[in-house]
């Protein structure tokens, strides 16, 4: 419980509703959690936190428009008063040094019990860094995210099979540029080719 009896006062950020729904119901079995409001995008849980300014943040990473990461910058730049815990299926190092360097104050699994997940809270809520502990080893392991931030652009914008020129057109590049970026992107992750590199990314949370 916190000092004087008053809750910690939560919004919860998540695309899939019913997860949500039942996140919330979990947290609001604890005396001392209340959640305030739920949002389920990045740009919508910058909205709500602007409007309740909670103690703490539930962010989901990945959603539609506005991701976790970016949502989690603008929160904690907007709100120093609220904290951000990344509530996240996918355990990936990349997610939790992005994460990390947005602000958060702590990064758990969807998986992770329920008590586990209101502990972490709790220590978020009280000025302590929260981290799931298999996923601070592995990313102790994997290192920072070797690629540069177009070629982390450019690589997203290729995972769903579109040319270099139509990236180009997206992000007011030359073609060539495009394909420059991508050259780098494939050599920095080890892959031969962009499909493999989108993966490669993909799965180590750099993209």
């Amino acid at each position: 419980m916190v000092s004087g009896g008053e809750r910690i006062r939560l919004v919860i950020v998540d695309d899939q509703a019913m997860l949500r729904g039942a996140l919330a119901a979990l947290l609001e079995l604890e005396d001392d959690l209340s959640v305030i409001g739920v949002a389920g995008d990045g740009a919508e849980a910058v909205r709500v936190v602007a409007e309740t300014a909670p103690d703490v943040c539930l962010m989901d990473i990945q959603m539609p428009g506005v991701d976790g990461i970016t949502a989690t910058r603008e929160v904690r730049a907007a709100h120093a008063g609220t904290r951000v815990l990344i509530v996240t299926t996918f355990a990936r190092p990349g997610y939790l040094r992005a994460a990390l360097d947005a602000g958060a104050s702590g990064f758990v699994v969807k998986d992770a019990p329920a008590e586990q997940l209101a502990d972490a809270v709790r220590r978020v809520h009280a000025g302590l860094r929260v981290v799931d502990p298999a996923l601070a080893e592995a990313s102790l392991f994997e290192g920072a995210n070797p690629l540069s931030e177009r070629e982390q652009q450019v690589l997203r914008l290729a995972a769903d099979g579109r040319s270099a020129a139509a990236i180009a057109a997206e992000v007011f590049l030359s073609p060539g540029t495009v394909r420059n970026n991508l050259s780098a992107a494939i050599g920095k992750v080890g892959a031969t080719n962009r499909a493999q590199a989108v993966r490669i990314a993909q799965d180590k949370g750099w993209i």
